[in-house]
């Protein structure tokens, strides 16, 4: 079985949680992603409301100090105490933590009536926008988006990678500058509600796993509306055309389906 890792992505090395891609066939790291986040994930400062919406927009400091940001002045989209310029990530008011073990890198913003659940691991530069429902299990590399009303769950974006609007995305793994199209649905569970197996190269690999989205190799886009289902493997820069529905299986670097 050919199936090796860099038909999907490329400087895995960069990502905090690369040490989890070793030696692994592409969906294995989702087995161990929990349990690993649990253990790297240190739990937020206990001035951060959990369990209710948060009161006021907050400014969580690099060193875990916890300021209201109206307390903050602002230039050039830099925010300074008392003259001393300070880097850390905004809370907005109505955003919704259910537990402590949530990290918020610099830059990272987190906008009203998005709802957290732990443990999850946001790195520089994350924008988790408006309503957005994180359940849990989730790393961001930097400058991901996770956007209006989209459902995330025990899955994986790295670098840049953007599911930007009404979208959802189970046990999964987004591959440098992935981008999701609005509206597309990243399946995770059959009918039958059994193992999921792909066949590659007239192989029939059995995933262990009851719940496998997709993988999207570096640089795959998908249109909007796409649906993709349960078990379907993207290599690199491959293309997923709107409204198309797509796997399961495996599709080599470069595919576009139209």
């Amino acid at each position: 079985m050919n199936i090796s890792l860099d038909l999907f992505f490329e400087n895995l090395e960069r990502e905090k949680i690369a040490e989890l891609f070793k030696n692994a066939l592409p969906w294995e790291p989702l087995k161990l992603l929990k349990t690993y986040l649990l253990d790297i994930v240190p739990e937020l400062p206990k001035d951060i409301p959990i369990g209710i919406p948060i009161p006021e927009n907050l400014f969580l400091t690099s060193e875990g100090e916890v300021i209201p940001l109206k307390d903050l002045e602002i230039y050039n989209e830099e925010y300074y105490l008392k003259g001393e310029k300070i880097k850390g990530a905004i809370l907005k008011a109505g955003a919704l933590l259910t537990g402590k073990k949530i990290f918020f890198e610099k830059d990272v913003i987190v906008e009203p009536f998005s709802l957290i659940s732990p443990p999850a691991y946001f790195s520089q530069g994350t924008q988790i926008r408006h309503s957005s429902y994180i359940r849990g299990s989730v790393y961001t590399g930097e400058k991901v988006v996770i956007g209006h009303t989209t459902e995330v769950k025990n899955s994986i974006f790295f670098s840049s990678a953007k599911a930007s609007h009404f979208a959802y995305v189970g046990d999964s793994i987004l591959g440098n500058n992935v981008n999701l199209g609005a509206g597309t649905k990243l399946a995770n569970l059959k009918f039958s509600k059994t193992i999921i197996t792909l066949v590659i190269n007239d192989e029939t690999v059995n995933t262990g796993l009851k719940k496998l989205g997709a993988i999207l190799g570096d640089g795959c886009q998908t249109g909007c509306n796409s649906v993709l289902q349960p078990g379907t493997l993207l290599g690199k820069r491959s293309y997923v055309y709107p409204g198309k529905v797509c796997g399961p299986g495996y599709f080599l670097p470069g595919t576009k389906i139209k």
